[in-house]
């Protein structure tokens, strides 16, 4: 079944970057949700006055991939502790988040986000919000597929390479062949 999934965990480029590799989704669109302003432009969401976070909707066969294994490998390919910042990227724009598109989206995240939290897997508490889905807006088209167009660029190689080559690693079996 063809379900949607919209999460922030920082810079779009990587959340791109990782999920576009996994076996059951179908595509991975950069953008915004979240904040108050229609067709924010990237400036205007960097600027941190959009109230709007960076996030990949992620279209996906629930089938193939259940929503509960999308989140398990979101929670392993950032940090889900630390508001408002993943790495050197800091900002309300870079906060973890799931935007939940139906009620069992909702049960499911907080399934797993309490699993977490009891298995103790990390030291500090979970900060990642949990709210419902209102609208998207895509990213300026030089966004997509950053990572692939951009391998050499400063931040690709340093940022986004080691995240995917870990993820790549960690989730070998659910990767698309």
């Amino acid at each position: 079944m063809e379900e949607t999934a919209t999460l922030g965990s920082g810079c779009f480029w990587c959340t791109e970057a990782i999920f576009s590799e996994l076996r059951g989704v179908k595509s991975v669109e950069p953008g915004y949700s979240g904040g108050t302003v229609p067709n924010p432009t990237y400036e205007q969401v960097c600027s941190g006055t959009t109230g709007h976070a960076e996030v990949a909707q992620i279209t996906f066969d629930s089938d193939v991939l259940p929503f509960r294994r999308l989140l398990q490998v979101f929670f392993t390919v950032h940090d889900p502790t630390t508001p408002n910042r993943q790495g050197n990227d800091v900002g309300a724009q870079y906060r973890s988040v799931i935007f939940y598109h139906s009620e069992e989206q909702k049960r499911v995240a907080m399934e797993v986000m309490k699993e977490i939290e009891e298995r103790g897997i990390y030291s500090r508490p979970l900060v990642t919000q949990l709210v419902p889905f209102k609208a998207f807006y895509k990213a300026e088209d030089y966004h997509r597929n950053y990572f692939k167009k951009n391998p050499l660029q400063p931040y690709c190689m340093l940022v986004i390479s080691p995240k995917v080559r870990k993820f790549r690693k960690e989730y070998a079996d659910l990767l698309k062949k």
